[in-house]
């Protein structure tokens, strides 16, 4: 019977097809460019093989094909008479997943990986800061997800797919220097895996270490293919510490080509969130914006975002309606939010906007309640400071420098100074 790299059986005598298969779930769990294409070469050496077309959905699931990906599960459907149980759940889970239902996946992928830890591709969609539990607008996710991980721990030993995966719970639950050793061991397992040198980043970004972060993160990109799921969101770290470093031109370069709308592939949420997030540090760094930069980013969410639903994709979106003036959009956010995290939306939504009226007291007062909350939007920590960074902005603006100082002396990293910030001046 062939099997998988983690010795799964899989329901198909074509060794093609299973070496084929095998390649898609390294690329795949690897966020290398092919994944979609060598699912494909499985299902075409053997129609008949359901896991393969289940994959293909999952990697076009992933990179915003949602049409395509509904085809491809279709067809893993229609090819699952004589799986086993094992990879009836698979299906099962993945089919949830695509159809849109991510309680129903999650709940589905709990009890599936309670029988069959090892199955990754299951495993996948619970893991980091996009998947089902970063996205679940919960309190308390960050600890949700380092349980998740701890739990599947002694079942995946040295593997650098999941020393990656865990690495990224430790890296969000504050435990930094713990991380640092499971992706040092995932990158040694595995140089080329994305996700290893991605959340690499984070670990210098948590430690301030932005020189070392830079250098390390350039060099590693330089082999990285521009369509590899994490070609985008790598490109925007290198601009923030680029920034930061002081190389705004050099950041607006990398910004422009690999970030932005018209430069960056995809998928539309890292465009999106990635581009918003760095154009705001980059105001808030005394940068000179690029004339009509926010009504383009504002034009992109809502051509790909016009309907709230996700949160991370909402603030981000109303960020850029609110800084590009289009009141109608923006309170479009504030007035539908929905779901676990909508309250959040919606406030967050009414506080943006009060920051691009530079309404700065009201900025405040209505950002300051969901500091201690907001992991509930999803995204990293990394990615949240936005937020803080806005918060600190307006109490920068207003006047309020003591204040300004100790949120900056309780954010983590401790950073020996704040250069998002560099370019702001208390007011007279």
């Amino acid at each position: 019977m062939l099997r998988d790299r983690y010795g799964l059986a899989l329901s198909t005598n074509s060794a093609a097809a299973r070496d084929a298969y095998v390649e898609a779930m390294d690329l795949f769990l690897g966020a290398n460019a092919g994944a979609e294409q060598a699912f494909a070469r499985a299902a075409l050496e053997d129609p008949s093989f359901a896991l393969a077309h289940a994959g293909r959905a999952r990697a076009l699931h992933m990179r915003g094909r949602g049409r395509e990906a509904r085809e491809s599960m279709a067809a893993a459907r229609s090819a699952a008479n004589g799986c086993s149980a094992r990879e009836a759940g698979h299906l099962n889970a993945l089919g949830l997943l695509v159809d849109g239902d991510g309680p129903g996946a999650y709940a589905a992928i709990l009890v599936h990986l309670g029988d069959w830890p090892l199955d990754a591709m299951i495993a996948q969609p619970c893991c980091g800061v996009f998947g089902l539990i970063g996205f679940s607008g919960r309190a308390g996710r960050e600890a949700e997800q380092l349980a998740f991980t701890d739990r599947l721990a002694p079942h995946y030993g040295d593997d650098w797919w999941f020393l990656a995966q865990h690495g990224f719970s430790q890296v969000e639950a504050g435990q930094v220097a713990e991380a640092e050793c499971l992706l040092e061991r995932s990158l040694a397992g595995n140089p080329r895996n994305a996700n290893a040198a991605h959340i690499r980043a984070h670990v210098h970004y948590e430690a301030g270490e932005r020189r070392d972060g830079l250098a390390r993160l350039e060099a590693w990109r330089r082999d990285y293919d521009r369509e590899g799921q994490l070609a985008c969101h790598v490109a925007w770290h290198v601009a923030v510490w680029k920034a930061e470093e002081g190389d705004m031109d050099g950041a607006w370069r990398v910004f422009e080509a690999d970030v932005a709308p018209g430069g960056a592939w995809g998928p539309p949420i890292n465009v999106l969130t990635d581009s918003a997030a760095f154009v705001l540090r980059a105001g808030l760094a005394g940068a000179a914006l690029p004339e009509g930069v926010w009504e383009r980013l504002s034009d992109y969410a809502a051509r790909f975002f016009p309907n709230p639903g996700i949160a991370f994709a909402d603030i981000h979106a109303a960020l850029a309606h609110a800084m590009a003036g289009r009141g109608e959009a923006l309170a479009r956010i504030a007035g539908a939010a929905a779901g676990p995290a909508g309250d959040m939306v919606s406030g967050l939504a009414q506080a943006l906007g009060a920051y691009a009226r530079s309404d700065w007291e009201d900025a405040i007062a209505m950002l300051a309640p969901w500091m201690a909350a907001h992991e509930r939007i999803g995204g990293s920590r990394a990615q949240r400071d936005l937020l803080e960074f806005a918060l600190l902005g307006a109490l920068l603006r207003s006047g309020r420098t003591e204040e300004a100082r100790r949120l900056l002396i309780l954010r983590r990293p401790v950073h020996a100074a704040a250069p998002p910030l560099a370019g702001l001046r208390p007011a007279a």
